[in-house]
């Protein structure tokens, strides 16, 4: 898929599920679970948004119409998983939706692409990787540890320094 089918789908689920906003910057508003008010419907929701919104929301569904029938199954089809996910497991997705927004374009584009070549494995090869990586984790428990920090110290480095950063692990591979 390409980089604006997936922006495209990822604004279109986000719309459909978190209402307005939630797309472009994180809701300062509990979640639905969180409310004590009752739940609204999604006419009622879309009747509150401003006349902008409404037709951002409306140019949106016109692309997401525009989709191949393939496409729009697949983006329904996420939409039902993440109805029935839990929502500690909602909070995770979007923590890492936050984390990935704040990423350079470049790193974006580079974890697409690696989550594009794991994407393509056989559902055998992907079970086995994760399995794997599941076992090593659980097995040397300090290098999950080691793994936390490592990921910690790489969000709080400047684009820059993560640009530098990866020469030099390219470079250590080509020796």
């Amino acid at each position: 898929m390409s980089p604006r089918k997936m922006a495209l789908a990822g604004l279109v689920a986000a719309l459909l599920v978190g209402g307005a906003g939630r797309a472009e910057e994180p809701s300062t508003q509990p979640a639905p679970s969180q409310q004590k008010q009752p739940p609204q419907t999604a006419a009622e929701r879309f009747q509150q948004l401003s006349p902008e919104q409404k037709e951002a929301l409306r140019a949106k569904l016109r692309e997401f119409k525009k989709l191949p029938k393939e496409e729009r199954e697949r983006i329904r089809g996420n939409l039902e998983r993440w109805k029935q996910m839990p929502p500690e497991e909602r909070e995770r997705v979007r923590t890492n939706l936050r984390e990935f927004q704040r990423l350079s374009p470049q790193e974006r584009q580079h974890l697409r692409e690696r989550f594009g070549e794991f994407r393509g494995l056989s559902p055998e090869r992907k079970a086995e990787l994760r399995q794997r990586m599941r076992a090593y984790l659980r097995a040397n428990p300090e290098k999950r540890e080691q793994l936390l920090e490592n990921m910690r110290r790489w969000r709080q480095l400047s684009p820059e320094q993560r640009e530098r950063m990866r020469e030099r692990m390219r470079e250590r591979r080509r020796r």
